[in-house]
């Protein structure tokens, strides 16, 4: 089936310079000192489209005004565009502001049209624009339905009586001959179909009936599909210093929902991105402040990074205020398959598992969520290394085993073995301790931290459980005092 939406953004050159997410005191755009564009509250003030600069500053001096920029108008554009390659890897620029996706293949992906609409609103709500969306069986039907108000016909008979009651002046071929269709009598786009196609053709030209069978599903239709860079980099300038870090985050869900459209039409996965605070520029430039996100499993989606930034960012100290943000991916690896398992683990995947962690690092600091990394040694103290979590094991090695009918190890190993008491010749810990077991000799680490000990499970009068250690002294004989220490605790 295919199916196409129609995106088009009316308020493009006003949300340029007044994103919805910053304070906005009245802002109205102007085009060869006319306004173009006018916000709520530049409205309100009696400021409206079609106005002249002097009028408009009569009315309301305190509105902001700003002279239209194509540059920035383009590249707020290709910003949504490359947002909406998450649902669609076939995304082409159309006239006016407009957007066309081919979402046929995505309808069963996504969960139908009402549920892809609705995503694709989202995520446009996030980058900060307003749009209306309309949904047709042909693209330039969903061109034309999109730039008369939007709605959804999901069959060409249904598309057809909804663009015969749309304005004629819609036609961007027809507008030339406006005067000459309304005197005619001519002022839908019905009524110019049902000309006829001779003398419509000597009149208007043939780029008008071409428009009009693309429209009706009777021509073939070429695009020029927009195409995701091969590195990824975006940024946003601000339009005030900020040194309020929750709207540095509504800028960062703007750059990655476009990290997101990259990474899926390229089918890839990202392990590492950094988002660059970018200070005055200047006398007092100073380096910008980097935010690196580090992530033991690869993501292609936005949520998981949303809230790891959100945790960076509320602990993150500005020292000058921010007026640009950068965000780039230098870590990227080929998308993982999904799992072909037909019974999922029912205590989550591995990937939600490693979501957690990056989360609980990001909020307590990686310093204080470990794994374990053990290493091949007899020695306790070393056989029982700790890395943070976020860190790649190193390659695996032979783990040293314990000898046969060795003795077993404690759940807690302290971090320092501590000196025991020694009365009647029986360490103390809080009472007298009773070994338990044989003696396990461990004699390790000749080449660094040589280690002689002869170690004992030992049971207090609580009916706990201790690890303990005997040292073995060089030269002692029987009767030298020996020195005794706990070294674990068991469960």
């Amino acid at each position: 089936m295919r199916l196409w939406i129609g995106l088009h953004l009316p308020r493009l050159p006003l949300e340029v310079f007044s994103p919805s997410w910053s304070a906005d005191a009245g802002t109205a755009v102007l085009e060869q000192e006319v306004v173009l564009a006018a916000s709520a509250l530049a409205r309100q003030a009696g400021v409206t489209p079609g106005m002249r600069r002097g009028g408009a500053l009569m009315m309301a001096p305190q509105v902001q005004l700003h002279e239209r920029a194509p540059e920035q108008e383009a590249q707020a554009l290709h910003a949504v565009a490359m947002a909406m390659l998450q649902f669609t890897p076939q995304v082409a620029e159309g006239e006016e502001a407009t957007l066309l996706l081919d979402v046929g293949a995505s309808l069963r992906l996504f969960g139908g049209i009402r549920r892809l609409c609705a995503l694709v609103r989202a995520s446009l709500a996030t980058l900060g624009f307003t749009g209306v969306l309309a949904v047709a069986p042909t693209a330039r039907g969903a061109w034309l339905l999109a730039r008369g108000g939007g709605g959804r016909s999901l069959t060409i008979e249904r598309m057809v009586r909804r663009l015969h009651g749309l304005p004629a002046t819609l036609l961007p071929p027809a507008r030339p001959y406006q005067a000459w269709l309304e005197g005619i009598g001519c002022l839908s786009v019905g009524d110019v179909a049902n000309l006829p196609r001779p003398g419509l053709q000597r009149r208007c030209g043939r780029e008008l009936l071409d428009m009009l069978d693309a429209a009706h599903g009777q021509a073939a239709e070429m695009f020029c599909w927009i195409e995701a860079p091969a590195t990824f980099g975006a940024k946003l300038e601000l339009f005030d210093r900020v040194e309020n870090t929750d709207l540095l985050l509504a800028g960062a869900r703007r750059l990655l929902q476009q990290l997101t459209g990259w990474l899926n039409v390229r089918q890839l996965a990202v392990e590492r991105v950094t988002l660059l605070l970018e200070h005055e520029r200047g006398r007092v430039a100073r380096p910008p402040t980097a935010v690196e996100i580090v992530l033991a499993e690869a993501v292609w989606h936005d949520e998981h990074l949303v809230r790891l930034l959100k945790e960076r960012l509320a602990k993150l100290v500005l020292d000058a205020p921010v007026i640009g943000l950068v965000l780039e991916a230098p870590q990227v690896k080929p998308m993982a398959p999904l799992s072909d398992s037909l019974f999922p683990e029912p205590g989550g995947s591995q990937e939600d598992r490693q979501r957690l962690f990056e989360l609980l690092a990001a909020r307590l600091g990686a310093d204080n969520v470990l794994q374990a990394a053990p290493q091949a040694d007899y020695r306790p103290e070393h056989a029982n290394a700790w890395l943070p979590v976020q860190e790649k094991l190193p390659p695996a090695r032979v783990v040293a085993q314990l000898p046969p009918g060795g003795l077993p190890r404690p759940a807690w190993l302290l971090p320092k073995p501590i000196a025991l008491l020694v009365r009647d010749h029986r360490p103390f810990y809080g009472s007298p301790l009773r070994m338990v077991s044989s003696a396990e000799r461990i004699e390790a680490g000749w080449w660094s931290d040589t280690q002689t000990r002869d170690y004992f499970i030992a049971q207090g009068e609580d009916n706990a459980y201790y690890w303990v250690y005997r040292e073995r002294l060089p030269g002692a004989d029987e009767e030298t005092e020996q020195r005794w220490y706990l070294h674990g605790l068991f469960g």
